[in-house]
């Protein structure tokens, strides 16, 4: 194994704090990945890995190795990147993060075209409503919706998503149609809970220009964006969701907007990806198409440029 890839070997490692995740990772048996840490550290005489039964971490040494090994290593790839784009011959692997509704009815849809113009680039999609830690799970980036607050990471602003209360014809026909804000407490939500405070979140409605909020008795509780529609769909109670996760169900005459003369405010949402790393040019390339799609299916972003959150 050359120097690069014995430093490639070394900064996986670091990041997934894991041999076996590593190797895993690189598609390498575990003993290459082994090897190539015990020549790394013969050669620099210094040791580079904390190893225990329970996890991998750099040791001080370790720490200033791996720093330099991820700004050499970026170089690299941007040079190589480089020449390859001018030769439309772009390539390499991006795994992004998202939620499964966002990945099944707006970025899986349009792959196509992405994969017509840069066919050498593939993308791997993880879906789930968890926040994945990008760096330790080894994932380029991620997209979120709501306020991100998490540290330590690079945050671009992307158009907001419109948002609708709805809920099941067949709900409707049972219990009426509310009208007011005030007509709620004679109606049931589906709640969805906070993973962080694990209490459900109210129902936001914008009525005269100022955010009201809803707490709703239910009897469903959720934690899962997808059995979230599911509830609703089921009869359960009113939701609130991005305007795009209805337009199906709506069509097809199983959900209804209810109270749309206070919808409530556009869902936040951003792409992030870790700031300690630079952006090889294929995520870069990847994220700018990400936000293109995003900007033509809501609209036009607050706020464009990256910034530190």
């Amino acid at each position: 194994m050359d120097r690069f890839d014995a430093m490639r070997v070394f900064t996986r490692i670091v990041e997934l704090g894991s041999f076996t995740k590593a190797a895993t990772d690189l598609g390498l048996p575990r003993a290459t990945v082994t090897l190539a840490v015990q020549q790394l550290e013969a050669r620099l005489g210094a040791r580079l890995l904390h190893r225990t039964t329970r996890e991998v971490s750099a040791t001080p040494e370790g720490q200033l190795y791996y720093r330099r090994c991820t700004r050499v290593l970026a170089e690299v790839e941007d040079a190589e990147a480089e020449l390859a784009q001018g030769a439309g011959k772009l390539r390499g692997k991006v795994r992004i993060h998202m939620v499964a509704g966002m990945a099944a009815h707006v970025v899986i849809p349009a792959l196509p075209e992405f994969h017509e113009r840069y066919p050498r680039i593939d993308v791997e999609v993880g879906t789930g409503d968890r926040a994945v830690d990008l760096t330790r799970e080894g994932v380029d980036c991620a997209l979120r919706a709501g306020v991100v607050d998490t540290p330590h990471l690079v945050v671009r602003r992307l158009a907001p998503m419109p948002q609708a209360t709805c809920a099941s014809t067949l709900y409707l026909a049972r219990r009426g149609e509310p009208h007011s804000l005030e007509s709620l407490d004679r109606h049931w939500a589906v709640n969805y809970v906070q993973a962080t405070t694990g209490k459900p979140y109210p129902l936001d409605f914008v009525v005269r220009g100022e955010l009201k909020q809803v707490t709703m008795n239910g009897v469903l509780t959720v934690m899962d964006s997808e059995a979230y529609v599911s509830g609703c769909l089921a009869h359960f109670g009113l939701i609130q969701v991005p305007a795009y996760r209805l337009e199906t169900p709506m069509a097809e005459g199983r959900l209804r907007e209810v109270l749309a003369n206070t919808r409530p405010p556009p869902l936040p949402l951003a792409l992030v990806h870790p700031y300690q790393r630079k952006v090889p040019p294929r995520v870069r390339l990847f994220m700018d198409w990400i936000a293109a799609l995003c900007s033509k299916q809501f609209g036009t972003a607050a706020e464009d440029a990256p910034a530190e959150d």
